[in-house]
């Protein structure tokens, strides 16, 4: 094992959520010199130091980790992957015809490796649609349900230096009725305040999946996803990017183009199921989705975009009219409070299950 002369902390792998279809599997993980994250609010100079090791990563290019799983009639199977330059690990496994349970259900698998002392193992989860889900969702992060001032711009991440690395999960504040919407739009009821409805141990599924993508680093993985459980929010896989100081990371078409690729994956990866996107107008999720549905008109059963209020661009405004012209239900807002109108504007209420999703956010919203 190579030395790592700037940390001296044993090597660790971070596993992220997979997920899998019935004849592939998707798990992937990095391997880092680094202690946990514990996001616990403590003052900003202990949140700073938690976020700094966040950015400050030390990866370990060239370990050898193995999968275990086991799949549903008993049999027990691994794969060898080597990390890459930048620490990941990445496992795209084909199944022999892998039945889906009747719900969908967070499946367990581990990873080991030797970190130069002993071998060491950590649990990891991979979600599965049920054997009857038809429509899933997949959602941006970044100022769609949380402004993390981490949009591939320099300028972004100064002027929003105190939200990115002085603020724990829980100090975040999210975008007006986000979790409602999107526990209700998942099948779940509205979170009960301060109630963690996922663990480490066993995330909570949804009666439709969620997958995320996002434009914000690697480095933000453990804290997305622990905002997440603070907000109540529906967990799922998350699609994030590797930054670099480079056009790549930082060119204005970058963000679309991510996108892009991790959505094409999903859809690719569950050809019989139909999707709702969900973003904002601050990174081209407007751009982006329009390619989507050019390519993919069945696939795409609606698509939300939160507004911010700045003026459309001319790609956005020319993505707009051609989502427009498929007939794929487009709906655009401020903010997710306004349930009836929301889902009437993509033909949910003529589901039967968003009667239910109406009730459940209008019956909140009277509430409060």
């Amino acid at each position: 094992m190579p030395p790592y002369p700037f940390s001296n902390h044993p090597v660790r792998v971070e596993p992220y959520f997979g997920y899998r279809s019935q004849t592939t599997l998707h798990v992937s993980g990095r391997a880092l010199r680094s202690a946990k994250a514990k996001f616990a609010a403590g003052g900003r100079r202990q949140a700073m130091r938690t976020m700094i090791s966040q950015f400050v990563s030390h990866e370990v290019p060239g370990l050898p980790v193995t999968l275990q799983l086991t799949c549903p009639k008993g049999a027990a199977h691994s794969h060898l992957a080597t990390t890459d330059a930048e620490g990941f690990v990445r496992f795209e496994i084909e199944l022999d015809d892998w039945r889906f349970p009747p719900a969908p259900t967070w499946e367990a698998v581990s990873l080991h490796w030797n970190d130069g002392a002993s071998s060491q193992s950590v649990n990891g989860h991979v979600l599965a649609p049920g054997e009857g889900t038809q429509l899933g969702v997949i959602s941006d992060i970044d100022d769609t349900i949380i402004e993390t001032g981490i949009t591939g711009n320099v300028r972004a991440i100064l002027r929003n230096w105190k939200r990115v690395l002085a603020q724990m999960p829980e100090e975040r504040a999210q975008v007006p009725d986000a979790d409602i919407f999107y526990n209700a739009l998942g099948g779940n009821a509205p979170p009960m305040p301060g109630l963690r409805r996922s663990s480490d141990e066993h995330p909570a599924p949804t009666d439709r999946p969620f997958f995320y993508v996002s434009s914000s680093p690697w480095n933000l993985y453990s804290y997305l996803v622990a905002y997440k459980k603070v907000r109540g929010l529906p967990l799922g896989p998350i699609a994030l990017r590797d930054w670099g100081l480079n056009r790549e990371t930082f060119g204005s078409g970058s963000h679309g183009a991510h996108k892009r690729r991790a959505i094409e994956k999903i859809l690719a990866t569950y050809p019989a199921m139909q999707f709702a996107l969900i973003g904002d107008d601050t990174q081209g999720d407007l751009t982006a989705f329009n390619g989507i549905v050019t390519d993919y008109p069945d696939r795409i059963a609606a698509i939300f975009i939160r507004t911010a209020g700045e003026q459309f661009s001319p790609e956005e405004a020319l993505a707009k009219a051609n989502i427009e012209a498929s007939e794929v239900p487009l709906w655009l807002g401020p903010d997710f409070s306004t349930g009836e109108e929301f889902l009437n504007a993509t033909g949910l209420d003529k589901d039967s299950d968003a009667t239910h999703i109406v009730e459940t956010i209008e019956s909140k919203l009277k509430a409060d």
